[in-house]
């Protein structure tokens, strides 16, 4: 178990590719729910969940580099199990290695090295979606007990994980509910723990994953209730700003497959006798992944080094949000440019390209949509900003901490003053112009480092770029809204 971790993962490489390219045909997995039990043991059987188990538990040590380095090589083979992995290391395994009750640690852990259990996350409810303080799971301690009972959905690895970590607020006297959230460690294998699956909902893309709604109604053992450092809320906060860390780890194999696959068709594809590659607009569109599959790299480069269990991060929201919804952006452009690169081959079922674009799709909407995420980047901004009384952006960035080594290359288009009552579309605007600055302090953090300067320099041109057409978009009127009753003298045939 704790050999050198570049050997572990190369050896794990070597598994994955014999799973998913000659012991079994990788066409099958696009077209069929789940993945072969068969294949999932082979998988398993190398302990890929270890890095994110203690030391002291016989893991790994829950190494922030060693996770999003499995997670990486997951997903160039399957973007699914790549996530699979992510539910149970940053939904699971790092949430009970931090704030765990000790005394039964030992046995959690002991499961998921010699039995291959998983375990997966429940917050969503069918009426609170995004709003997880809304939620109506309760809790009632009863005895030494706790009884937890509500409906949840969407939660990954619905009807096939053996533990769960389930989200509710505790009920008073009176029958209201706390406003803090409370979590617990469910064994769905103990008598009174078990999960009713109401439904499998049928999934358009992460065939390997099973969803469904989920009724909830437990007895959990008092000393399986989490130990929140404060409060539930940041102990919630803490743990999904970690998991929106480490989706560059799941991000970066996946984008490098794009890439990978896109030079190699376009190298062998011949148009009017030219390779696809000697085109302008093919060698453009490829440089674009090639930006993504560097500052995702950047992304993983920075979360190693911040984002470990020792640390806090209920207050990186900007940081955490900014990983989350731009990684996951370049995730499906990148998807997108592939099937576009492959023309009528990226139509079928086994095509890579055409299958990422509803895998990575569900990236961009679940642990919150990134809409609102880039709305909450600029609303944290904002309150920054009202705090120090400086409103002019470039201003505010150069004096910023995330913001302090790549924020001169945007001055041009940053120098002026902001109004903070701004409608939803034009925050999500700026939530991305910040996005990209703090992405570009990431990459220029790694290139001191010897990052290398050619994939740098390509990425700060196309930074700078998309920083230009987000400023004008923010800059246009655009007050357009629906019109309800759009059928009224809206047929084309009536005037001809």
């Amino acid at each position: 178990m704790q050999k050198d971790f570049s050997e572990y993962i190369k050896d794990f490489k070597e598994t994955l590719k014999d799973v998913f390219h000659q012991r079994y045909d990788i066409h099958q997995f696009s077209k069929e729910r789940g993945l072969p039990p068969v294949a999932l043991r082979d998988i398993m059987a190398k302990s890929p969940l270890s890095v994110a188990i203690p030391e002291n538990h016989g893991g790994r040590g829950v190494k922030v580099n060693e996770c999003l380095r499995m997670l990486s090589a997951a997903s160039y083979e399957s973007l699914p199990l790549s996530l699979t992995f992510g539910i149970n290391i940053a939904l699971f395994l790092e949430p009970v290695a931090k704030y765990a009750n000790p005394d039964i640690k030992e046995n959690i852990f002991k499961r998921f090295l010699e039995k291959q259990n998983m375990g997966g996350l429940m917050i969503t409810e069918p009426d609170f979606g995004s709003d997880a303080l809304g939620m109506q799971t309760y809790n009632e301690k009863v005895g030494d007990q706790y009884h937890v009972k509500g409906t949840k959905h969407w939660q990954g690895l619905t009807g096939m994980a053996d533990y769960w970590l389930i989200t509710s607020r505790g009920k008073n006297a009176n029958g209201n509910l706390n406003r803090d959230i409370d979590f617990f460690i469910c064994d769905v294998n103990e008598p009174n723990q078990q999960i009713v699956v109401e439904e499998y909902y049928d999934n358009l893309g992460l065939y390997m994953i099973p969803y469904g709604r989920n009724k909830v109604d437990v007895q959990i053992p008092s000393q399986y209730k989490l130990e929140p450092h404060s409060s539930g809320v940041k102990m919630m906060l803490d743990i999904l700003h970690r998991s929106r860390m480490q989706f560059p780890g799941m991000a970066l194999g996946f984008i490098q497959r794009m890439l990978d696959e896109s030079i190699k068709y376009c190298n062998s594809r011949i148009v009017g006798g030219k390779k696809l590659l000697e085109l302008d607009q093919v060698k453009y569109q490829i440089s674009t992944i090639q930006s993504a599959y560097t500052i995702a790299s950047a992304m993983c480069f920075r979360s190693s080094t911040n984002s470990g269990i020792e640390n806090d991060l209920a207050n990186s929201g900007i940081e955490a949000n900014t990983m989350k919804a731009y990684v996951t952006d370049l995730m499906q452009e990148a998807a997108q440019t592939l099937t576009q690169l492959s023309g009528s081959k990226g139509f079928k079922m086994e095509n890579i390209g055409g299958r990422g674009i509803m895998d990575s799709r569900a990236f961009q909407i679940f642990e919150g949509s990134n809409e609102m995420l880039y709305t909450q980047i600029t609303e944290m901004f904002f309150k920054l900003m009202k705090r120090k009384k400086e409103f002019n952006i470039y201003s505010f960035l150069k004096d910023y901490e995330l913001t302090t080594k790549s924020i001169s290359y945007f001055k041009e288009y940053l120098n002026f003053k902001v109004e903070t009552d701004l409608k939803q579309r034009k925050m999500i605007d700026l939530g991305k112009v910040f996005s990209r600055i703090i992405s570009l302090n990431f990459v220029l953090e790694m290139q001191e480092k010897g990052f290398r300067q050619d994939l740098t320099a390509n990425c700060v041109e196309l930074l700078k770029l998309d920083v230009s057409n987000l400023i004008n978009s923010f800059n246009s009127k655009n007050t357009v809204i629906q019109i309800e009753d759009y059928n009224e003298n809206s047929e084309w045939y009536n005037f001809i």
